[in-house]
């Protein structure tokens, strides 16, 4: 089990730690030219201030690490970009850069999206390890079982229970014993994250149109988010923005042996035959990366659909709803 230790700003912590109940972060890193590979999903990321203020002052639970266009991250994240909003992030980008602050350009920046971030009150702050160098520039990794990485979690264990943070069900904190042995689990996804990780695990591409223009490309919730649906990877799909609208509203959906199917109802309600993609109730092959949870969860395709009029009733398996719109 490891951890790493990114140096960032003081006023990127101290402005995320005066937020209440935040579920991510971006750790964004103004470079955009490598991609974090340091930590696997779980792991621990710590925050460590700039020199002289040499201290770990919080973290969050790794989940994954991209290259994305500035406005994209601003438009995952938010504030949870540690900045009130674009201009600020795209100013702060632009000094690390020693570029034109005044440019409109959509920067690349590397972006190390955390859950269930936790930001440490002053007294708590735990000094850096004494292993230290002042040479290096982003962070270092450590091994949290051995050595100055196993003092280390000691001590972020101890502050952790002091303040009783509810990480249990989310990180590696073992609330039985006062210093645990770390234990991986998967952190569970913010709309951020969620957004940022479909986009990548359907390799930024539409999986109905393969549109690849990102600002059109919108992360979609098989199960509703509204309807206790997660955040998890198996409960999304990448969708071009105009297709996902229909799809939100019941007049395109993905059956369960991934056939990507259109409405007949669209024609009647929307008075077209046609949606971008050829003609209604056509059908295309769903391309996909991870198999969402379809089969026996395609609530877009029932409970969410426009039924035809001679519709009597639905059956218990809605694993078939296209036979009986189709």
């Amino acid at each position: 089990m490891k951890t790493y230790i990114g140096i960032t700003d003081f006023d990127w912590y101290q402005f995320l730690a005066a937020q209440k109940e935040l579920d991510e972060v971006n750790f964004w890193q103004p470079g955009g030219q490598r991609v974090f590979s340091a930590l696997q999903p779980g792991e621990l990321f710590l925050f460590k201030l700039h020199s002289p203020q040499k201290l770990i002052v919080g973290g969050g639970f790794f989940a994954h690490a991209t290259l994305l266009p500035i406005s994209l991250a601003w438009d995952s994240f938010g504030i949870k970009n540690g900045v009130t909003s674009l201009q600020e992030m795209r100013k702060r980008v632009a000094k690390y850069r020693r570029a034109d602050s005044l440019t409109a350009e959509d920067y690349q920046v590397g972006c190390i999206l955390l859950e269930k971030p936790f930001f440490l009150l002053k007294h708590e702050w735990i000094p850096e390890p004494s292993d230290w160098h002042s040479s290096i520039v982003q962070g270092k990794t450590y091994d949290l079982t051995a050595g100055y990485g196993k003092k280390l979690w000691e001590s972020i264990s101890e502050a952790l229970q002091k303040e009783n943070y509810k990480l249990g069900t989310v990180g590696i904190v073992n609330p039985s014993e006062r210093f645990g042995a770390p234990v991986e689990i998967m952190p569970r996804l913010g709309q951020g994250s969620f957004r940022v990780l479909v986009t990548d695990t359907y390799k930024r591409r539409c999986a109905i149109t393969g549109e690849k223009t990102l600002p059109a490309l919108e992360a979609a919730h098989i199960k509703p988010f509204g309807e206790n649906g997660p955040h998890s990877i198996n409960n999304g799909i990448l969708l071009r923005s105009d297709i996902h609208r229909l799809f939100d509203r019941g007049y395109v959906t993905v059956t369960p042996d991934y056939h990507f199917e259109v409405s007949k109802r669209i024609k009647k309600n929307l008075r077209t035959g046609m949606i971008i993609i050829h003609c209604m109730a056509e059908r295309y092959m769903f391309r996909t990366i991870l198999q969402p949870s379809l089969a026996r969860n395609s609530f877009h395709g029932t409970i969410r659909i426009f039924l035809p009029d001679d519709a009597k009733s639905l059956t218990d398996s809605f694993d078939n709803w296209g036979n009986l719109i189709f």
